[in-house]
Formats: structure tokens, C-alpha cells, sequence
């Protein structure tokens, strides 16, 4: 029985070494992806259709993989990683397209194989990361839909050991950004997120300026007037 126990151990260890050791290398081949195909915020769309080896290999070994919640960064930089790639992917196969509303079901019918799982995109946001992250509010600025109203990808890939630090940074640009946090006066006009999502900006009883202001060099007086501006669903690709 002992004997039997042990083997069982080591099977587990070798297991959880294996999907480590696989987590890494997707997070490293993420990266050289990104820095490949990602210009200004920008996705060349041409470029990946062109020769989508790289893509192709990435979402593969991203299927083989499951990341235990409990790791939560891990977690956290799998999920937001595998969200963008699947968008991109979504975009390429239907390439080209305009915007991603043009390709029916993008977000919330077709299922993607990915994480162990059958997936859609809208489940990958909704579920995996603001379900079980509820108070991270943050995921709105990483997590990019294709659609130039979206806060801008990166040309990183997100890890654990930077996620906190890239989740910080992200934030912080897109809501010093002028043209995404737009205050004219007493008034400011701010992204449909906000009102989409209007739940997570608000938690603690706060409202959605004090929410900005966290992250804003110049602050927005807290009785300004709040208004949404249109989101702009125009493919965010490289001319």
C-alpha cells in the first residue's frame, strides 16, 4: 500500500511538473507572438493570416493546459493571454472583416477549445475571471475585444510575476488617456464599459469618477456629470 501511495505521489508530481513546465513555455512563446504582431496597440491581422504557424501552435498548447484557480496569477495571465489570442484567432479565420460584431456569434455562441475547456469568449471574461475575481476591475483594461473603443493590447504577453505591475500600468494609461476619459468642463464622457460593466466600477459604494480617480494623475471633480460616449466596434488593425 505504501509502495502504491508513493508511485501515486510521484505520478502527481510529474503531472503538476509537466503542466508547469508547459505553462511557461505558452506564457514565453505569448510573448515573442505579441511582440511580433502587436504595433501601437494596433494587431497586423494581414501579417498573421499570411503565416499563422505561430498562432496555430500557441492555441494547441494552450489546449493541453489547466491552470488551477487557486494559482491565482497564473490563472489570471492564462485566462487574459488566451482571451486575446482567441480574439485575434476569431479575427484572422474571418479575415478580412471590419469589426468583430460583423462575424456572427463571436463573443457569446462559438466555443473555443482552450484551458481544458469548451469555451466561449464572453465565458472566459464573465466566468473564469471576473467570477472568480469579482473585485478586480482591472480585467477591463487588459482583456481586448478587437474593436478599437477597446483599451489598446499589448505587445507582451501578460505572466505572473508582472501581472500585477502590467494590470497597474494598463489601468493607468487607458484612464489618463484623454481620448478614452474625455472631460470637457463639469462634464466628463467616459467609455461604455463603465455603464456595460457598471457593477464592478462602483463595489464599496463608490461611483464610477472616485472609481477613475484611483488612477488619474489630474483629478475629475467627483460631482462632474457622467455621460458614455459610443463604443467604437472598428477593427483595431494595422493600415
Amino acid at each position: 500500500m505504501k509502495t502504491r501511495a508513493f508511485l501515486t505521489l510521484i505520478g502527481l508530481l510529474i503531472f503538476q511538473l509537466g503542466i508547469s513546465q508547459g505553462t511557461a513555455d505558452f506564457f514565453s512563446k505569448a510573448d515573442t507572438f505579441f511582440s511580433s504582431y502587436i504595433k501601437n496597440g494596433k494587431v497586423d491581422y494581414n501579417a498573421i493570416k499570411a503565416d499563422p504557424v505561430a498562432i496555430d501552435e500557441l492555441l494547441e498548447l494552450g489546449k493541453t493546459l489547466s491552470v488551477a484557480k487557486e494559482d491565482a496569477k497564473t490563472y489570471q495571465a492564462f485566462w487574459i493571454n488566451g482571451y486575446n489570442l482567441l480574439v485575434i484567432k476569431g479575427i484572422v479565420d474571418n479575415y478580412p472583416v471590419k469589426s468583430p460584431l460583423d462575424i456572427k456569434g463571436f463573443f457569446d455562441t462559438t466555443k473555443r477549445d482552450f484551458g481544458g475547456k469548451q469555451i466561449t469568449l464572453n465565458d472566459i471574461e464573465n466566468v473564469l475571471l471576473r467570477g472568480n475575481f469579482p473585485k478586480e476591475a482591472r480585467f477591463h483594461f487588459v482583456l481586448v475585444c478587437a474593436g478599437i473603443g477597446c483599451p489598446p493590447i499589448i505587445d507582451k504577453a501578460y505572466s505572473p510575476n508582472t501581472l500585477e505591475s502590467q494590470l497597474q500600468r494598463q489601468t493607468e494609461l487607458a484612464l489618463n488617456n484623454p481620448d478614452f476619459i474625455r472631460v470637457k468642463g463639469k462634464k466628463v464622457l467616459i467609455s461604455q464599459i463603465f455603464e456595460w460593466y457598471n457593477g464592478d466600477f462602483t463595489q464599496g459604494g463608490q461611483n464610477e469618477v472616485e472609481f477613475i480617480n484611483q488612477f488619474r494623475k489630474e483629478k475629475i471633480n467627483t460631482t462632474a456629470k457622467v455621460g458614455y460616449y459610443p463604443y467604437d466596434w472598428a477593427l483595431n488593425e494595422t493600415k
